[in-house]
This record gives structure tokens, C-alpha cells and sequence, in this order.
């Protein structure tokens, strides 16, 4: 009998009970055909990240009413052990990667504390790729898996609460999804990607955290402490 991890782990977060299962994403068998076809390229050989008891971690640690804030990235880091599930999150042996290094930095936090960012999912920090998988050594291979779908609908999602929340969106990809949020209710703040290929340097000085914290306390929501460590 074939293997199915990535099925496996999709039963387990259904099993779940989270708030995130409402979305159509789930409902109307776009997840199963997902996890088919990461399944079908592990049963090739290939070599997916992060495991597959991660793949879903950004909905487990912030459910929907939980979400404060909203930061999207591409996809997980290909270097197998970096990657835990969250958007930027490393947890690997080696340096810090380079956009990271930026992100923590205009965060104030100190990079001794490492990358691991699961204290912010923890605060209601929804730190969600656009693709969930991707394979080692081949950024962006599951970009066109149909990952996207689950992002646009979190996206919508945490737009159509009532409760106010903040959306850091970097990048041209994630910029793109602003279409998705009413901002008469929620905060969006726009920038560069932080990655040092950035040309234009405009996420460096831009104080994204900042200002999310200080549009959160004007609307009544506790800020959130970037700080790691």
C-alpha cells in the first residue's frame, strides 16, 4: 500500500476541530487534491519540507479567532531542518538566513535568540506561506500546487471578522493580496520583501512592526511583543 503522509496529516488537522476547516478550501476537496499531488511526489523520491507533522502548524498555533496579525511569505526554506511551518521561521543549525536576519533586525530583536517565530504564532501572529511545501534544494517547486487557494481564503477570512487585526504585507506577491482586505476595519501595511536582493531597500526603516503596534492599541487590541529571546 502506497504511502499518503501528506494525506495522513491533512486527516490529523481535520481531526483537529480548527476554526480554519470552515474555509472552502478544506470542505470542497481542493486540500485532498493538494496532498495528492505532494504525495504523488514523494512516492517519486522526492524529498518534501517541511515534515509532514508541520505542514499545517501556521492554522494549529494561530487559529482564526486568535489572529492579531497577518505575514505572508512564499514558501518554507528548501534546506531540510530549517523550516517548522511558520512563514520565516527557521529553526536549522546554520546561519540565519539573510531576509530573516532583516526582519529581526527592524524588530529589535536580538539574533542570539535564533529564528524560531513561534512565540509570535503564539500571540496571534498568523505566519502563513503561499505554498505550505516545497521540495529540498528547489525553492518555489509547489508554488503552483494549488497552495495559493488556502492563503487567499485565510486571508479573506481573517478580513471578514469583525475584530480588528493587521496585515504586514512584503513583497510583490504578498502586496498583492491587499485586494483581499477591508481596510476600513483592519490596518495594512505595505513594504519591500525583506530580502537582501531587494534592489530597492525599501522594507529596512519601513517600521512595519511599529506601526502595527501602535494601529493595534488604537484600535483597542494588545500589541504584540516582536522581541525573541
Amino acid at each position: 500500500m502506497t504511502a499518503t503522509p501528506v494525506a495522513d496529516a491533512l486527516s490529523a488537522f481535520r481531526a483537529s476541530g480548527s476554526p480554519w476547516l470552515a474555509l472552502p478550501f478544506f470542505g470542497g476537496g481542493q486540500a485532498d487534491a493538494v496532498a495528492a499531488r505532494v504525495d504523488a511526489r514523494l512516492a517519486a523520491g522526492a524529498r518534501v519540507l517541511p515534515a509532514p507533522d508541520r505542514i499545517f502548524r501556521a492554522l494549529i498555533e494561530t487559529p482564526l479567532p486568535a489572529v492579531r496579525a497577518v505575514i505572508l511569505g512564499q514558501d518554507p526554506y528548501p534546506t531540510p531542518g530549517d523550516a517548522n511551518g511558520l512563514a520565516f521561521s527557521f529553526v536549522g543549525s546554520g546561519r540565519l538566513p539573510a531576509s530573516l536576519k532583516v526582519i529581526l533586525a527592524e524588530a529589535g530583536s536580538d539574533r542570539a535568540a535564533g529564528g524560531d517565530l513561534t512565540a509570535w504564532a503564539r500571540q496571534g501572529v498568523l505566519l502563513l506561506n503561499s505554498a505550505l511545501t516545497v521540495e529540498a534544494g528547489k525553492a518555489g517547486a509547489h508554488l503552483r500546487y494549488g497552495w495559493a487557494a488556502l492563503t487567499d481564503e485565510a486571508v479573506a477570512a481573517v478580513s471578514a471578522r469583525p475584530e480588528p487585526a493587521v496585515f504586514l504585507l512584503w513583497g510583490a506577491q504578498a502586496r498583492a493580496r491587499a485586494a483581499l482586505i477591508d481596510t476600513s476595519r483592519h490596518g495594512v501595511f505595505e513594504s519591500g520583501h525583506p530580502s537582501p536582493l531587494n534592489r530597492a531597500r525599501d522594507f529596512p526603516g519601513s517600521d512595519p512592526f511599529g506601526r502595527a503596534n501602535r494601529w493595534l492599541a488604537e484600535h483597542g487590541v494588545r500589541p504584540i511583543d516582536w522581541r525573541l529571546g
